[in-house]
């Protein structure tokens, strides 16, 4: 019934901009910390940003400076605002919810990033 559902991904060119949103619906008591990770062909599963439900954000070495996370509690969702493109960018982003209380992460669908010209 808990679901995550994501949208905004696409084809940009480098140095474009992009923003990725997540919302999650359902038998959801209380969200805590939300996030992004994000998977290239080939490569591991990778930690992109998180903000906690007070607006503490922490990124990533590679994308600090050039990404954004925000959230907006009253309707349980989060942004991800992404300038500066580039194409080791390019990747499913999937964004997380870390319920208060509760062990089980939940996971989005995932949307595609492709940077390139």
């Amino acid at each position: 019934q808990v679901q995550l559902v994501e949208s905004g991904g696409g084809l940009v060119q480098p140095g474009g901009s992009l923003r990725l949103s997540c919302t999650a619906s359902g038998s959801i008591f209380s969200i805590n910390t939300m996030g992004w990770y994000r998977q290239a062909p080939e490569k591991q599963r990778e930690w992109v940003a998180a903000i906690t439900r007070g607006g503490s954000t922490n990124y990533a070495v590679s994308v600090k400076g050039r990404f954004t996370i925000s959230r907006d509690n009253a309707k349980n969702t989060v942004y991800l605002q992404m300038n500066s493109l580039r194409p080791e960018d390019t990747a499913v982003y999937y964004c997380i919810v870390d319920q208060t209380g509760l062990p089980n992460r939940l996971w989005g669908q995932g949307t595609q990033v492709t940077v390139s010209s």
